[in-house]
């Protein structure tokens, strides 16, 4: 699924997994090594890339399990960040989610980022937890 976009130079398409892992580990875990940042399931997911003018620039998978959807490992290099390009990943995911047949779509959610995810009306559920020092919450859609 491609999402038409209004700037001709960006463009969101499904990649395969290994496309995913260096952004995945240079933005949400440059700390530790680059397996760290594997999905026992990645072969199992969809998952998808924004590339401007051809350099992947964000990524995000997704796993389904019955009539929700699970977002994982959504990440954005730190150069193209807040330019509105993690919005327009997010509205095609929503759109996919809905076209798949989905009534539900949930993360774990890093406390940081939570703002940027209740402009999509996610709510809060829950109790928050840490992965190492960094907090979460779990967040959910019903679509």
């Amino acid at each position: 699924m491609i999402m038409k976009i209004e700037q001709p130079n960006i463009e969101i398409r499904e990649v395969n997994a290994d496309q995913v892992m260096d952004i995945r580990h240079s933005e949400l875990w440059p700390d530790r090594p680059r397996d760290f940042v594997r999905i026992p399931d990645d072969a199992l997911g969809v998952h998808f890339g924004l590339y401007i003018e051809g350099q992947l620039v964000s990524v995000i998978s997704l796993f389904s399990a019955e009539s929700s959807l699970r977002f994982r490992k959504f990440a954005t290099l730190a150069d193209f960040r807040r330019r509105g390009l993690g919005t327009l990943l997010m509205q095609e995911v929503l759109e996919y989610a809905k076209a798949t047949g989905h009534s539900r779509i949930w993360c774990d959610a890093r406390a940081d980022a939570l703002a940027f995810y209740k402009r999509f009306q996610f709510q809060e559920f829950g109790e928050p937890f840490f992965k190492g020092e960094i907090p979460y919450r779990k967040i959910e859609k019903w679509i």
